[in-house]
């Protein structure tokens, strides 16, 4: 038994027990330091290892100094265990974020939201037969921890599917009430488990089918969302995923999971209503699963004639400008163009013309997609400009270059109220004196809607994969 060094409010402590819970304050302040070097491309690697240290310094203290409520510390078989099972899970993760490719990226992380939903889920399934039925809020922690962590888990495998070309949207005004309708059960359900009085063995059956019609609604509520809002449900569950972590740890009574849980479904909270922001869409919308779907007018028509450029034509227009704007799209992931595009960028400014990218919060298939992508060809941090930024300066700019970038520059979000992308916000690469779009044909973009850009009178496109176009633009400069 170990010593008691103090005692607070009649409470005693432990040495073990006062070290275990200043390595949980230790760690949280790891984690908002992490967040906040992770807000900087400069900083953001930093930023993952003190948030990893965190984690590492929480887990290692937890494995030594867990004392259970009669005082028994984690047995050496269980240790073994979660040594085991940690060091495997970091093996394949290492294997995996070495192989994958920046385009998979959005699955990947779609892929990590589900495996956290599915474990917090898990914990409450496992720990409702303990709940004490007569404590509410614990029953009311459990309950929610189940819920939250089922529809992570079932929404992020979808995310998965329908970002991987496996799982075709599903675009019927049915499937709101559907998902209402599941909402409702869910809340119905649960009230049920919390005022009806009965045991945990009594209630088994209601508690295994909320989980079914949580992880019905996980599916349900995701399958309407067409795939150029996806970075927005991504940003959602994984703040989902943060919550029912939260819920974990209410469970367990563990300081860091609480903090850890409550820090990841903050920040992917707020990054949600930025995008939603972004994408003039409401919180609400993409709750209930008429978020992206629809439209009419825009996604329909055709715009007319496309113009082509040739590649001498557009190197010449590029090299003799003054300002050259790049609009960075999934098309220029999907090529892995990145590389060359830094190449023409370096060499256009070694010209004297002032290059710039220019990025829409949702370009991509995850938030700061574009980003990653750019930093990873070392392209300088100053000189990716945000959207609010830059779209001032395009009635300016000589030429706006567009490398597989489409709904996040269509002018029918501005002018076409019928349009399903009415409203939203976009870089406003018409309003400048010349544009050239790099396509690799002409069909229509990831949300199926025509753009009317491709047709402008100051529109010339550049068909082509965007690495090779990119490769003989280059080498179509440099002979100049």
């Amino acid at each position: 038994m170990e010593q008691i060094i103090g005692t607070i409010n009649g409470i005693d402590f432990t040495l073990g027990e006062t070290i275990l819970e200043l390595s949980y304050l230790i760690s949280a302040l790891l984690f908002v330091v992490g967040l906040k070097l992770l807000s900087h491309p400069e900083t953001a690697r930093r930023g993952n290892f003190y948030a990893g240290g965190g984690m590492v310094l929480a887990m290692i203290t937890t494995l030594l100094l867990h004392k259970d409520t009669g005082g028994n510390g984690i047995s050496l078989t269980n240790v073994w265990i979660i040594l085991s099972a940690i060091t495997m899970g970091s093996v394949m993760g290492w294997i995996v974020a070495r192989r994958v490719k920046m385009t998979a990226m959005p699955q990947l992380v779609s892929l990590f939201n589900a495996s956290g939903g599915a474990a917090s889920a898990l914990v409450a399934l496992l720990e409702f037969p303990n709940a004490d039925m007569n404590n509410l809020g614990s029953v009311l922690v459990t309950i929610l921890g189940l819920i939250i962590g089922s529809v992570a888990f079932s929404g992020s495998m979808i995310a998965y599917g329908k970002l991987d070309g496996k799982v075709k949207d599903i675009f019927s005004g049915i499937m709101t009430y559907i998902n209402l309708l599941l909402l409702v059960v869910v809340v119905v359900l649960s009230v049920y488990i919390m005022i009806s009085g009965q045991t945990p063995e009594q209630l088994n059956w209601v508690i295994y089918l909320l989980l079914g019609v949580s992880l019905l609604y996980g599916i349900m509520f995701v399958m309407p969302i067409g795939g150029a809002d996806m970075p927005v449900v991504i940003s959602l569950l994984n703040s989902f995923t943060g919550i029912a972590a939260a819920m974990a740890g209410f469970i367990y009574n563990n300081q860091a999971m609480i903090l850890g849980g409550i820090l990841v479904g903050a920040a992917g909270t707020i990054l949600t209503l930025l995008m939603c922001k972004a994408m003039n869409r409401s919180l609400l919308n993409v709750i209930i699963g008429s978020f992206g779907g629809g439209g009419t007018s825009a996604a329909n028509q055709e715009g007319g004639d496309m113009k082509e450029i040739s590649l001498s034509d557009a190197s010449i227009l590029l090299s003799y400008s003054k300002s050259v704007v790049i609009v960075p799209g999934y098309g220029l992931a999907v090529a892995q163009a990145q590389h060359v595009c830094h190449e023409l960028e370096e060499l256009l400014s070694g010209k004297g013309v002032n290059v710039r990218f220019a990025i829409h919060p949702v370009a991509g298939r995850m938030p700061g997609h574009m980003n990653v992508l750019l930093a990873e060809a070392d392209v300088p941090y100053n000189q990716l400009v945000e959207m609010e930024n830059i779209n001032p300066d395009m009635p300016n700019t000589d030429v706006v270059m567009v490398i597989g970038a489409n709904d996040v520059v269509n002018p029918a979000a501005l002018n076409d109220p019928s349009s399903p992308i009415a409203g939203m916000p976009i870089i406003n690469a018409h309003l400048a004196k010349n544009i050239i779009v790099m396509k690799r044909g002409r069909g229509k973009g990831y949300a199926g809607i025509e753009n009317e850009l491709f047709f402008g009178e100051k529109t010339r496109l550049l068909f082509g994969n965007a690495k090779d176009s990119l490769q003989n633009l280059v080498n179509e400069i440099k002979s100049l």
